[in-house]
């Protein structure tokens, strides 16, 4: 993905409230918030064609992404966006700041390869989870965590554990301890034939 799409301009806003919010969606622009890095909190509105082109890729929710404010380069992450809940319309964004020396705490997508492998052996391939919750330094965050299924026998469970992470990034939900090992992916014994005869 293009270097473009992780690269924002912005600019700084005065006006608070719902009405001003409104007034900005009706010239093209999409009201946000930048926070963290104990700083204070930043209203800026961004060009909702741009953020419309960008959010359609994976990447744009898990890259260390750059808000250039009025000329001021800042680091940070996507926290939150909310939609208009029939239009192809981006209401709002909340962005966090990320620091290069503190970890970032988010989620990124999993991508399941080889699942045509694993179905070959007479099984039904089954998503448990489609994002995972990670910390690691921005550096180390990765674009999505991927999943090898060729490996799978039929009845066979991948669990969070099975699933081999980047260097310097961990999963929140392991580090919770044994029992938050999470299902990942399984390959189901397939229904047996009787069921389908039954229901014809």
């Amino acid at each position: 993905m293009s270097n473009a799409i992780y690269t924002l301009d912005a600019s700084l806003r005065s006006d608070q409230g719902k009405g001003a919010s409104r007034r900005l969606r009706h010239q093209g622009l999409v009201p946000a918030i930048v926070y963290g890095a104990a700083q204070e909190p930043l209203s800026i509105s961004l060009a909702h064609n741009k953020l419309l082109q960008a959010q359609q890729h994976e990447g744009f929710y898990s890259h260390v992404l750059t808000l250039n404010v009025e000329g001021k380069a800042t680091e940070v992450i996507l926290k939150a966006m909310q939609r208009h809940p029939f239009k192809a319309q981006i209401m709002h964004l909340d962005f966090q700041r990320v620091d290069a020396t503190s970890k970032v705490h988010t989620k990124v997508p999993v991508h399941f390869i080889n699942e045509e492998v694993a179905a070959k052996k007479g099984g039904q391939v089954a998503h448990h989870i489609n994002e995972l919750e990670i910390t690691c330094l921005p550096k180390q965050l990765p674009e999505f965590i991927e999943v090898d299924c060729a490996g799978l026998t039929v009845g066979q469970t991948l669990h969070l554990s099975d699933v081999v992470l980047p260097a310097g990034v961990v999963s929140v939900e392991l580090a919770k301890g044994e029992g938050h090992d999470q299902a990942v992916v399984s390959l189901n014994a397939p229904k047996g034939g009787a069921t389908e005869e039954a229901a014809e």
